[in-house]
């Protein structure tokens, strides 16, 4: 945007980041290509992760927000500031979007305190990819702040990360609106339009520079993405699997980070197998693939990649249970650990420190903040928490509570992998690794629903949780019985016998040839206890 301070004119560049921690790399890479950052606080809430900005050396102006609500306390969060990240808030900036207070004291702000870029553009050209985007007529808009040198319309461009060439057909800068120019110089902010394919092409973080000079070294930071939580995603209707293949090829031409592969199971039929940032990731996913697409899903307990190292030494990653090595060929199971950080008022301490024991985490420290408000860290497995561990904190903290958390490295752990049988025929779907501890409670839990959930046989039913041959825990359903002895009145007592006998052989043949369907709706609300209990 254009502005005017005491009739000087200024060209600023602002951008709004993701706060949640599934797209920290993201944020990293927007904050890269910046020269400072607006700390903006609601004068009602708490404070989240400011770290990203402090780790990038950003000139950080703290700016209280919604001042003109009932409940703001602006001192008090004036004061968490200062004491929790050491920001002076003497001066700190206090407005009101909504009633327009305090919005051009912001942007005055911005001109005095944040440094000028600096003037590198006689550099070779390095440019920063922060973000990008799928055009359906245009291919991939790039957007990227040149950090060195100078780039042209028609210039001839390369990708450092991959090595892919592209020509710059179109170059620009936004305001808001997307308003072609002819050239960009360093410490400018735009977009470029180059006939690019997918968003796979031009990862953000990727460095841009000129195909005939190239730029001696790429700009740090740079990582592929990595997919921390997988699912099963399945049609209900089986005549929906093309769509939802088209659906998903749709969403990852705008999102480089989602992974998919075919999968098929005895139980849903064929779906796909996919790989997502983090949780709020892969609830976005699923809400665009059933608004946007109108699927009708069944989505498989959230899991994680599990490190299986085997007898010979190699290591294997793992996220499908039904993929897991044999027991006999198994050395170990590594699971990956996070280290989460929960801010709550002190009346929640004990509530939430008991959510966090029992999901197996290692306390590490609790400090207070201030007198009423306290910060807790554990350390604790992520499989633990990809079910619905925010929403217990939520709910055990009546909302006032907030979590961050960070990927801290894999550990080894007692797992099994836990396999449900009916009838004695193993159901993949169900499968899940547990640890060893909690095996029982999750079999026991499992099992009790199937049995109510599965319709009466013929025959008797068993339901077993086994963990390899041995039976953990187990229920059964009894079979349908005709009267048989309705047409015998009297008579001797070997008659009844006989029709008895007769109707247990025939009972015995059927269970050896019986197949038991678990119906859909079982296999929907088995999904669903195992997000709840594991």
């Amino acid at each position: 945007m254009r502005y005017v301070m005491n009739n000087e004119p200024y060209c600023l560049n602002l951008i709004d980041t993701p706060g949640h921690v599934d797209f920290s790399y993201e944020v990293s890479r927007s904050l890269a290509a910046c020269e400072g950052a607006l700390l903006v606080v609601d004068a009602s809430q708490t404070l989240a992760n400011v770290y990203l900005a402090l780790e990038n050396n950003l000139e950080i102006i703290p700016v209280l927000n919604k001042i003109d609500l009932p409940g703001a306390e602006p001192d008090r969060v004036a004061q968490e500031i200062e004491e929790i990240i050491g920001l002076d808030c003497s001066d700190a900036i206090r407005c009101s979007a909504k009633e327009g207070i305090g919005i051009i004291e912001i942007l005055d702000a911005l001109v005095t305190k944040i440094p000028p870029p600096k003037d590198t553009s006689k550099d070779p050209l390095r440019a920063l990819i922060f973000d990008s985007y799928y055009d359906p007529y245009r291919g991939v808009i790039v957007y990227f702040r040149v950090i060195d040198g100078s780039i042209k319309k028609g210039d001839k461009i390369c990708f450092m990360a991959n090595g892919k060439e592209y020509i710059a057909d179109e170059i620009g800068v936004l305001s808001p609106n997307q308003m072609q120019v002819d050239e960009l110089y360093a410490g400018e902010v735009g977009y470029l339009s180059a006939s690019i394919r997918s968003v796979a092409d031009a990862r953000v973080g990727d460095t841009i520079t000129h195909y005939s000079k190239k730029a001696a070294s790429a700009l740090p930071g740079y990582s592929e993405a990595t997919p921390m939580v997988f699912c099963g995603l399945f049609p209900i209707d089986a005549d929906q699997f093309e769509e939802l293949r088209e659906a998903l090829e749709k969403l990852q031409l705008n999102d480089a980070a989602l992974k998919f592969e075919p999968e098929s199971s005895s139980a849903m039929g064929f779906g796909f197998r996919c790989g997502f940032l983090g949780l709020l990731h892969m609830e976005i996913v699923q809400e665009r693939l059933e608004r946007e697409y109108n699927l009708n899903l069944i989505i498989t307990a959230p899991s994680v990649v599990y490190h299986v190292i085997c007898a010979d030494g190699e290591t294997v990653e793992c996220s499908n249970p039904s993929l897991l090595p044999e027991p006999g060929k198994r050395r170990s199971i590594e699971e990956p650990y996070v280290k989460i950080e929960m801010l709550t008022p002190k009346d929640y301490i004990g509530p939430i420190m008991e959510l966090a024991q029992d999901r197996r985490g290692e306390f590490k420290e609790m400090n207070f903040i201030t007198e009423s408000r306290a910060k807790i860290i554990y350390e604790l497995p992520l499989a633990e928490m990809v079910g619905d561990f925010f929403d217990q904190l939520k709910s055990r903290s009546k909302g006032y509570a907030s979590m961050e958390y960070s990927l801290v490295g894999y550990r080894e752990s007692q797992l099994v992998k836990l396999d449900i049988q009916i009838n004695g025929d193993p159901v993949e779907a169900l499968s899940t690794i547990v640890h060893r501890d909690k095996a029982y409670s999750v079999g026991r839990a499992l099992t009790q629903k199937l049995k109510e959930l599965i319709p009466r046989q013929m025959f008797r039913v068993p339901i077993q949780a086994c963990i390899g041959t041995k039976v953990i825990a187990s229920e059964a359903l009894s079979a349908i019985r005709k009267d048989v002895l309705s047409k015998c009145y009297g008579g001797d007592i070997t008659r009844k016998k006989k029709l008895l006998k007769k109707q247990a052989e025939g009972k015995k043949r059927m269970k050896a040839i019986g197949r038991v369907d678990v119906p859909q709706e079982a296999f929907m609300a088995v999904l669903k206890l195992e997000k709840e209990v594991l």
